[in-house]
């Protein structure tokens, strides 16, 4: 090729690389002249709560009894504009509406987030990289979330080739360094000079150091030295001592795989990319409100081009059962009893067969962690000393009724060890921990804490079979028929021929896809007394402190802790803690003895929602809105609510009678 065709082919590169990079300046001036952000928004067309179940129907009524004895039909209706009359509607169209606030629902200590990151298309290149960061505020703490990061195919293809030029590098660092010995002279060396040495060279014998430098005067290293290239050697040497050097020449901008919600790669920017982006959340005393800001920044590889602008906040009003807390006090006359048991439940994954607790299996850390906060309240505890837990591991019935027997006794074992060591831990925490008093004098004494000895006793339940029973009965899917062929197998005294004859049945593995996982579960119930109590029973008319500290743990959503102190009780904030921990049969027993009081009858509707007793959970709920307008607004705050809203239209006001309902 001629110089002239080198020339003429520098400057059509030369041309190429001025209009590329006047192009990338174009697209970043805009971004500033305009300052350009990305956006969070609520996902409007999406329900706001989730289907339960019993959602939207066309044309379905429902006949209910209102709290004055009336009978209403409910059903889905629309204004007619010419009459103004209600009138039943196939479909009803939502409108789409842009706000900046949500109201979500706490369940079971958690509340779920959900937002939209939206990317104009004018942010999107392919030679860029965009890092999204959304801050959630919460009760005056910040918190950066997981990371939305958008990669451009080129802005990819360029990171895979530092990847591969870092590779090269690494493949020419050579590893065995007997490649820098020149073996042949080496071994011509000894055949020569040490030949009794050199017979050595095809056994596997050790001929140790001094053996050799008996022969030749030197010692072998010395020997191999004399034969080693060292040039070689030192430029092998010199390219380690610059691994960390070259991995940033060539990967100016590494591939982060962990601790990010997405990288996803843009083939071509088309339009507006969406992200929906769900954050679960551990609710906290006094939780009310969540915002949620999005910042970011656009990278072309190592370099920062743009500063996104951080956007207006999302704003998110949490509602909780625990704000049915009754917060009065209690000064009752009743017998107290010295000594008590509470317990709760948690799941715990294992893998097939086995019994040691891993905790990074499944959601264990989580569940774990709770078990853990309940012990190291009742270790601690002003109220109680923790005597002694049982702890009674459950399996599902698939396999041998035998071998399952042994299994969760290996597992409750297992766990009473792992929680058992957790206790001791906290106990010698406790131990030494010293309080120290003074006098008038400036004296002191220290106040050691005594140790507590907690006794952890392993039970085991073979096969969970009542749990699964009590699931069918309150299962929503299943037909009759179903249910009815279900509770003939179920009389099988035989587990294994019980399992086995279920199994044959059509609804088999939706109800071991479903409720089997719910089956394998470890059952804690804590033996506590309370302290300085002599008697076994006493009667009081004073305040009762173990009492207030459960309203306290229901006002602060820590509904395990909750259940543990208010169960004896048996009242309605014992009721709340099971609507709280979704243990509705038992909710239900108490609150079904209660006076129908609008929080009563508010609550019997979330429980028959749950458990898919719709006309039941209309009816409820329209005689809790008569008792207390509150509730009407209230309502719209609670998923099982929400859905009967939404399915039957309630909540319109009569035009003529603010009073009224209308259907």
């Amino acid at each position: 090729m001629s110089s002239n065709k080198y020339g003429s082919l520098f400057v059509a590169v030369l041309i190429m690389l001025l209009a590329y990079a006047c192009g990338t300046s174009r697209k970043v001036n805009y971004l500033n002249k305009n300052a350009v952000s990305a956006s969070l928004s609520l996902d409007n067309s999406a329900e706001e709560f989730p289907d339960l179940g019993f959602g939207v129907t066309k044309r379905d009524t429902v006949a209910v009894e209102d709290f004055d004895g009336r009978r209403v039909m409910l059903m889905n209706t629309i204004r007619d504009e010419e009459t103004g009359e209600m009138v039943a509607s196939d479909v009803i169209q939502a409108a789409v509406i842009t706000v900046r606030f949500r109201n979500v629902a706490e369940r079971q200590g958690k509340v779920n987030l959900s937002f939209n990151v939206t990317v104009p298309k004018s942010m999107q290149d392919s030679k860029w990289q965009l890092r999204f960061y959304p801050d959630m505020f919460i009760l005056g703490d910040s918190i950066r979330l997981e990371p939305v990061i958008i990669t451009g195919t080129g802005y990819r293809k360029a990171q895979l080739k530092g990847y591969q030029q870092y590779e090269r590098f690494l493949s020419r660092i050579v590893s065995d360094t007997t490649r820098f010995i020149n073996i042949g002279q080496l071994e011509l060396f000894l055949k020569r000079n040490i030949p009794q040495i050199y017979a050595f060279r095809n056994d596997s014998t050790e001929v140790s150091d001094e053996v050799f430098y008996s022969y030749y005067g030197v010692s072998e290293q010395q020997a191999v030295d004399h034969y080693t290239n060292k040039f070689l050697k030192r430029r092998n040497e010199w390219r380690k001592s610059r691994i960390g050097k070259m991995y940033k020449k060539y990967v100016k901008a590494p591939i982060v795989s962990e601790g990010i919600r997405l990288d996803t790669v843009i083939q071509s920017s088309d339009g507006d990319f969406v992200y929906d982006y769900v954050q679960t959340i551990n609710a906290r005393p006094k939780l009310r409100k969540v915002d949620v800001v999005l910042s970011g920044e656009i990278f072309e590889q190592d370099k920062s081009l743009y500063n996104v602008p951080r956007t207006e906040p999302l704003t998110f009003y949490i509602s909780s059962i625990s704000s049915f807390a009754d917060n009065h006090e209690r000064y009752l006359t009743q017998v107290v009893e010295r000594r008590l048991a509470a317990d709760t439940e948690c799941r715990i994954d294992f893998e097939v067969g086995k019994a040691d607790i891993k905790p990074g299996l499944g959601n264990n850390a989580l569940e774990m962690n709770r078990i853990k906060n309940i012990l190291e309240s009742l270790a601690d505890d002003a109220v109680f000393d923790l005597d002694s837990i049982v702890v009674s591991a459950t399996a599902s019935p698939e396999g041998s009724y035998a071998s399952n027997k042994a299994l969760s006794q290996r597992r409750s074992k297992s766990v009473s060890k792992y929680f058992g060591d957790y206790v001791d831990y906290l106990q010698d925490s406790l131990r030494h921990e010293e309080a120290v008093q003074y006098n008038m004098d400036s004296e002191y004494t220290v106040i050691r804490k005594k140790r507590q000895r907690i006794n952890f006793m392993p039970r085991s339940i073979p096969e969970n079979w009542e749990d699964l029973r009590e699931f069918v009965v309150n299962d929503t899917v299943l037909t009759e028929a179903q249910k009815e062929t279900f509770f003939d197998k179920f009389r099988t005294e035989n587990e294994d021929a019980r399992e086995l004859a279920l199994s044959r049945e059509s609804f088999y593995k939706y109800l071991r896809d479903t409720y089997y996982p719910r089956l394998r579960t470890v059952k804690f119930v804590f033996h506590l007394h309370r302290k300085g109590l002599v008697k076994d029973t006493v009667h009081t008319t004073v305040l009762d402190t173990a009492y207030m500290m459960g309203v306290e743990s229901l006002r602060n959503m820590e509904y395990d802790l909750a259940l543990i102190r208010l169960k004896p009780y048996e009242d309605f904030n014992t009721a709340v803690a099971y609507v709280g921990l979704n243990r509705n049969t038992n909710a239900l027993a108490i609150l079904s003895k209660m006076d129908r009081t609008a929080e009563v009858n508010y609550l019997l509707a979330i429980i028959y929602a749950r458990m898919g007793k719709t006309h039941d959970a209309v009816e409820c709920y329209v005689k809790s809105c008569k008792q207390n307008r509150l509730f009407v607004h209230r309502g719209n705050l609670d998923p099982e609510i929400s859905a009967l809203i939404q399915a039957y239209q309630l909540n319109k006001l009569n035009e003529e009678d603010e009073k009224d309902f209308t259907f």
